[in-house]
């Protein structure tokens, strides 16, 4: 019969259709089981910053001290009521440190009283008034890396407020803990809520159905995402509890953006937005988080402030309605406003310095250690050494190129004493990830290179600081023509003493030492200061042909600031594990790649050059402060550096244009603008000058190079490397001082 053989063909097509079906589903149950089961404690690697140790005498200025409060997100209020808390009274601060598992060990929360004059901490207390020789703060979190494709911070269930989950269930889910994944009553009431309420103001789907929209799928709008989604939803409730389901969802929901950096779960969101971890939100932070699921980008609270603000009142409303809050803390938490931790979203991140980060872990550890669960490393990053980085070169750059035409620049500071990389600027847009300049911008170093030809001819001893150079007209021959370098002023001076030709940046003066020292001679030396980057072996390697970025700068002027020990820079202090085992790296030994007494000397001139000679305009900014330092300049203009040093910091700062046209600045004119105003807002230690054993000192006259006496004319106290010192006397002022060379004089 007819109806028979119809009845036929739908049961086969019915048992095609469930098989497929049955398939489909073991399908997605195997997704449902494997990702999320893995996912569900998934944590990328942390990044921290320096931890700021805390002891009398420590230099530190009250502003500087509030500012990394304020990185760190403490509350400014009365009293110290719980961790996170801060109350400063004049210079004398009193913080409620959090507890934190610092490289060394866990530490429990603690009361503090810091009290600063004169830039340094002068009395340092606990709660009972009790002095103490060394306290810490909890270092700032920088990030993380080494995800796959999130970010997060984990939190379970039992450390979120009981306040979050209600809201999220009461804006986003009411039925959550009666259904199983899917809810068509859920979607009646959101429906007839929003048709009253004139607007969208709830959402149809469940958290579990919004999870699997997260974790799994994507966001295209069809049937079949649809049917996933429901399948895939019963699935999720089938294998998992509810209270893992609402843990997964806490820490998966895509909240935000912060530059390329996606943000996910609700405890990276409250360090995102308010700079403050999840146990410490206020209801109307709470309100804003919960407002921001139903669309991260519509509610942007940077981007649509008054938008952001309508929702976080509406879902406040929401929680006065239900009694999640009571009438006087909605008056109070509606009155406020949106209370955003930054300017703008990118404003915390630091991709130059992550940047390096990433680069140094891949060289030093096994790839096999940086995949493991709760990592966590420990960096040099020094958030106020950064502020002030930025600070300067901003300025400095805004002063040059006030319409922003194209000037960029870089800056890379070091931690002297224990070459560590504790800042780093990759550009004008500080910022924002992209082409690192810092790491990136090979560029022509110009006069930076001088002082390793200044220093070969040291270390030869056929050369003193006072020895005569030939600043006369150069003309070599070289493959393809003629190498005929002038100097900047477009004159030439004649006889000059070598450490008036590295002040002044003589290229003349210094292609005819390089040309006598010859050319392998000085690689050796710019190999053994810490450059391995193969450079150009022709003469014209003396004045800076070789190009180098601003870090390898870093590395080369590291040696010389550190006495000779080369031992390359690093930004990783300590990785350990959840369980705050530190990992094994590969060891780099500190070796002495020079000898103290050449650098002790190669050190007065540089220090010469900021006294008398091209980097004179330091004497203004940090007058009676002693550092050592370097302009560099490029043919036309096109790059302008300077690399100098104080006792605690070593900063290199670049400027130039990414399309290689010049700048119209000399290192003097440019990058040490940028130089002075860091140092002089962030080292605390002159540079250290003591003489190291070979040296001896001698007062000579600068004209004749012959020994003279303390107060004789054109007398100057200069250091020799033993056995290079002269020995002749000059006979028109004996060695004595002044009083011998009046009564000379005199007849």
């Amino acid at each position: 019969m007819r109806w028979q053989f119809w009845l036929g063909w739908f049961l086969k097509l019915a048992l095609v259709g469930f098989v497929a079906f049955a398939i489909v589903a073991v399908y997605l149950d195997g997704r449902v089981r494997n990702k999320l089961g893995d996912r569900l404690w998934q944590a990328p690697a942390q990044v921290y910053a320096r931890t700021l140790h805390l002891y009398p005498e420590m230099p530190l200025s009250p502003d500087d001290f509030q500012r990394e409060l304020d990185l760190l997100g403490y509350r400014r209020g009365t009293t110290l009521q719980q961790p996170g808390d801060e109350v400063r009274q004049g210079n004398t601060f009193k913080i409620y440190r959090r507890a934190f598992s610092f490289e060394d060990g866990a530490a429990n929360a603690q009361q503090l009283q810091v009290m600063i004059s004169d830039q340094r901490i002068v009395a340092l207390r606990d709660e009972k008034e009790k002095a103490l020789d060394l306290a810490k703060l909890e270092p700032l979190s920088l990030g993380s890396m080494f995800t796959t494709s999130e970010d997060r911070v984990l939190v379970q269930l039992d450390g979120t407020p009981p306040l979050l989950t209600k809201t999220l269930m009461l804006v986003e889910d009411r039925d959550f803990y009666h259904h199983f994944g899917l809810s068509p009553r859920g979607v009646l009431r959101a429906m007839f809520a929003n048709i009253r309420a004139g607007r969208n103001v709830q959402g149809g789907s469940t958290l579990t159905q919004q999870l699997v929209k997260n974790v799994f799928l994507s966001n295209e709008r069809s049937y079949w995402r649809k049917v996933k989604e429901a399948v895939m939803s019963l699935l999720v409730e089938y294998h998992y509890s509810k209270g893992t389901i609402l843990e997964a969802y806490l820490n998966e929901i895509y909240l935000g953006q912060e530059g390329p950096r996606p943000i996910h779960g609700f405890a990276l969101a409250s360090r995102h937005y308010f700079n403050r971890p999840i146990e410490e939100l206020r209801s109307d932070q709470i309100a804003m988080l919960v407002g921001l699921v139903k669309g991260p980008s519509q509610y942007d609270p940077w981007r649509s402030p008054e938008r952001a603000q309508a929702r976080r009142d509406l879902v406040l409303k929401l929680m006065n309605e239900e009694g999640l809050i009571d009438a006087k803390e909605y008056g109070s938490a509606i009155k406020r406003d949106l209370g955003l931790a930054k300017a703008s979203a990118a404003d915390s991140l630091h991709p130059a310095y992550l940047d390096l980060v990433r680069r140094q872990l891949r060289r030093d550890y096994q790839e096999r250690d940086l995949k493991i669960r709760g990592l966590r490393i420990f960096t040099a990053f020094d958030p106020l050494v950064q502020w002030h980085a930025e600070r300067s070169l901003s300025r400095a750059l805004t002063q040059l190129d006030p319409k922003e035409k194209g000037l960029e620049g870089a800056m890379v500071v070091t931690d002297i004493v224990s070459g560590e990389v504790v800042a780093m600027v990759g550009g004008r847009q500080m910022h924002y990830a992209g082409f690192n300049r810092a790491l990136d911008a090979v560029r022509p170093m110009g006069s930076l290179v001088k002082p390793a030809v200044y220093l070969t001819a040291l270390e030869s001893k056929r050369y003193t600081l006072i020895s005569k150079l030939d600043d006369t007209a150069v003309d070599i021959k070289v493959p393809g023509g003629r190498w005929q370098p002038k100097n900047y002023d477009k004159q030439f001076h004649g006889e000059v003493p070598l450490y008036f030709a590295l002040a002044e940046s003589y290229n003349a003066a210094t292609a005819h030492l390089g040309m006598d020292l010859t050319v392998p001679k000085v690689l050796a030396t710019i190999q053994r200061l810490g450059v391995e980057r193969d450079m150009p072996v022709v003469p014209a390697v003396f004045l800076g042909a070789g190009e180098l970025s601003p870090l390898e700068v870093a590395v080369m002027y590291q040696t010389i600031a550190a006495q000779g020990v080369s031992a390359g820079l690093r930004s990783i202090r300590t990785l350990t594990d959840s369980e705050g085992t530190p990992l094994a790296r590969y060891p780099q030994k500190p070796m002495q790649a020079v000898s103290p007494a050449a650098i002790h000397v190669l050190q007065y001139a540089m220090q010469d050059v900021m006294q008398e000679g091209t980097g004179r305009a330091a004497k203004n900014v940090l007058p009676n402060f002693r550092v050592a330092g370097k302009t560099g300049t490029t043919d036309d203009l096109r790059d302008s550096w300077f690399a100098g040093f104080s006792g605690d910091y070593l900063s290199v700062v670049w400027m130039g244009r990414d399309d290689n046209k010049s700048t119209g600045l000399s290192g003097a004119t440019g990058a040490l603008k940028g130089w002075l105003g860091f140092m002089a807002e962030t080292s605390h230690v002159p540079m250290s000058f003591d003489a190291p054993p070979g040296i001896n000192y001698v007062w000579v006259d600068e004209l004749t190079g012959l020994v003279s006496g303390e107060g004789c004319e054109h007398a100057r106290y200069i250091p020799f490397i033993e056995g290079t010192e002269p020995t002749t006397v000059d006979g028109t002022c004996q060695p004595g001082g002044a009083v011998l060379q009046w009564f000379h004089k005199l007849f």
